[in-house]
This record gives structure tokens, sequence and C-alpha cells, in this order.
């Protein structure tokens, strides 16, 4: 637990910085130490600092990170190109995506991974699949989402369930 709080302590901290950005006003900073520690005072007095809320403790997350900023930058280039484009070619699409993943923070680090990439979100979260809505047909390729939620399960060391195919919605 103690690691827990450690790890959140740094993340609150690294955060708070870089959306701020004040490292030479006390009082601010300040405030945002008392901020950071009234955070992880109450996260201890509710005991919610495990793996879960904290998932911090794996490398690997950090590595699915910059993963998931790569694909969400191609995939934005995708929407703005599409929506742009004078014939404005888009072709919204919903289909299921079979999930196998075993624990809940697994299923939600796919489903959230789904929806903070530009032009598909998850609308629905079934017992072994999510339904997602896509901008453009060419979205909804099941080699992107296996990918993807074979790394969302890795990176939070979900022990994945079987294998995966696509069906159409």
């Amino acid at each position: 637990m103690i690691r827990s709080v450690i790890i959140l302590l740094m993340v609150l901290a690294a955060y708070w910085l870089t959306l701020s950005g004040y490292f030479h006003k006390p009082i601010l900073l300040i405030m945002g130490v008392i901020s950071i520690f009234i955070v992880l005072a109450l996260s201890w007095r509710m005991k919610i600092l495990d793996s879960e809320t904290v998932p911090y403790f794996h490398g690997k997350a950090l590595g699915y990170y910059v993963w998931l900023f790569v694909e969400i930058t191609k995939a934005n280039m995708g929407v703005v190109k599409a929506v742009l484009s004078p014939e404005m070619e888009i072709s919204p699409t919903i289909t299921k995506v079979p999930m196998k993943q075993s624990t809940d923070l697994g299923r939600v680090t796919f489903a959230n991974s789904i929806t903070l990439t530009p032009g598909t979100i998850a609308m629905e979260m079934c017992e072994d699949t999510i339904l997602v809505h896509a901008l453009l047909a060419e979205m909804t390729e099941p080699s992107g989402f296996i990918e993807m939620s074979d790394r969302a399960g890795w990176a939070v060391s979900d022990p994945m369930l079987g294998v995966i195919e696509q069906g159409a919605g």
C-alpha cells in the first residue's frame, strides 16, 4: 500500500506541475502540495489504493501509452482528411468488438482506448463484447481492435482469455 501511495504522489505531482506550469509562485506550489496530500489522505482513508486504483506499477503501461498516442495521432489524421474532403466521405458503422480481458481494469482500459481514438467510440460494454461506433468503415478493421485489445490487456497485466474474432454488427 505504501508503494501505491508513493507512486500516486509522484504521478499527481508530475500531473499538477505539468498542467499548472507554476514553478516560481510559492503560494500556488503550496496549494498544489496541499491538494495532492488531501487526495492521498482521502484515498488512504477510503482504502482504495491498490493495483487497480494506481495501475502505474507496471512500466509496460508507459509503453502502451506511447503506442496509444501514436495510434490516436494516426486516427486523427484519417478523421481530419475524411471530414475536410469536399465530398466528406464518411461511412458511419456500428460493430461488435469481442473482448478477451478478464478483469474490470482490462476491459475499461480497452474500452477507453477505443473511445480515446478519434473517429471511434465505445457505446456499450456487454459481458464479452463492446459495441463500437466508427466514423469510417475502415476504422472497424478486426486487426486494429485485436492489437489494441492485446496491448491494453498486457499493459494492465490482465490474464487474457482465448483468441478474439471480429463480429459484424
